[in-house]
């Protein structure tokens, strides 16, 4: 099966920027500056992503509400219509996280619920009939950094105004947009999902405004420095909320949901792990899969590792068992080199 591309993958390839599969989509990893430059910008001025990949899965009607609120994990009367929220679909059998989701209430009856790109399809199937998928029909773009909504604001005021995790919807250059105060970086931000024929030249608006464009490899160094987790490494098969210490996105006190009673149960019987955040000294970087040792035995291994930009230095994440404490010293093995590691609060980097 051939892999999906965004509204802008002819802008991403003028640009000659590399692309890459991601997701069952061919998405750009970085443009000719490269990742670290993208990361900088990122952290002291304003980048724009191409991150259409993601799913949009449209839930209207009057049941609506109560659709999500029995599938996901967290509770929707904490919020209101004009609100973002996150939340998490969970294995029924053992509560691992089978997706990481923001769903942006649109208004009193329409709910955009945004998965990771390759659980679109999941999604939908747990929201059952009337769900739809218009990922197709729209591409997003992710403004992220100190000054993205001072830039922003001369080209789309409205979406540089909407409060952190509102939602609003305007007009720009005469489409309908929906926009939200969220991203993925550490960084404020606003996500503006445009139809997908006037993506190119919103693309082009906010460019020329000073926004850099950014790939996939900076924004997974930022989520990184930002302590954020990532489905299939933070998250996914085997996985639940508390282990990933994300037990507020789940709310015990508003009913049933998908999973709870398996979530129940490792609840009550305390989990073994803890994810954790370490540190390495050097610009070597402890990448995916490498052992972690404690007294010479491997008790985990890293769930995502990289240099960081801002720090200077190597720093992951893993799953660690619950005695493990911060400013614990342990080692990762790294390619049979055994490097020092200390365990750090989260984020790394915050804002």
């Amino acid at each position: 099966m051939t892999d999906r591309t965004s509204p802008l993958d002819a802008v991403h390839r003028a640009l000659d920027a590399r692309i890459v599969p991601f997701g069952g989509w061919e998405m750009p990893l970085n443009y000719a500056d490269g990742s670290l430059a993208e990361h900088r910008a990122c952290r002291t001025d304003a980048v724009v992503f191409d991150v259409s990949h993601l799913g949009t899965v449209r839930v209207t009607g009057s049941d609506a509400h109560e659709r999500l609120q029995r599938a996901f994990t967290n509770d929707l009367d904490r919020v209101a219509p004009g609100r973002a929220q996150y939340t998490h679909l969970l294995d029924p059998d053992d509560a691992s996280v089978l997706d990481d989701i923001i769903v942006w209430w649109v208004d009193g009856d329409r709910f955009d619920v945004m998965p990771n790109a390759s659980n679109t399809d999941r999604v939908t199937g747990a929201l059952g009939d009337g769900a739809i998928d218009v990922t197709a029909e729209r591409a997003v773009l992710a403004l992220q950094g100190p000054r993205a909504r001072e830039r922003l604001a001369p080209v789309f005021p409205e979406a540089a105004e909407v409060a952190r995790f509102g939602v609003g919807t305007a007009e720009w250059a005469g489409v309908r947009c929906t926009f939200a105060g969220t991203g993925y970086t550490g960084e404020d931000g606003v996500e503006v999902a445009v139809p997908a024929d006037s993506a190119a030249a919103l693309w082009e608006a906010v460019t020329v405004a000073g926004f850099v464009p950014a790939g996939l490899g900076a924004r997974d160094t930022l989520r990184l420095e930002a302590g954020l987790p990532l489905h299939g490494h933070e998250l996914g098969p085997g996985i639940n909320p508390l282990e990933a210490g994300l037990g507020w996105v789940v709310r015990w006190d508003k009913g049933d949901f998908i999973g709870r009673d398996a979530l129940l149960a490792i609840k009550e019987a305390g989990v073994g792990r803890r994810l954790r955040g370490l540190t390495v000294e050097g610009r070597r970087p402890p990448r995916d899969g490498y052992p972690i040792l404690r007294d010479g035995e491997a008790v985990a291994a890293v769930s995502s590792g990289n240099f960081s930009p801002t720090l200077g230095h190597g720093i992951a994440l893993a799953l660690l068992p619950v005695d493990v404490a911060e400013g614990d010293r342990l080692a990762i093995d790294v390619r049979g080199t055994e490097v020092p590691a200390t365990v750090v609060p989260l984020p790394f980097v915050g804002r």
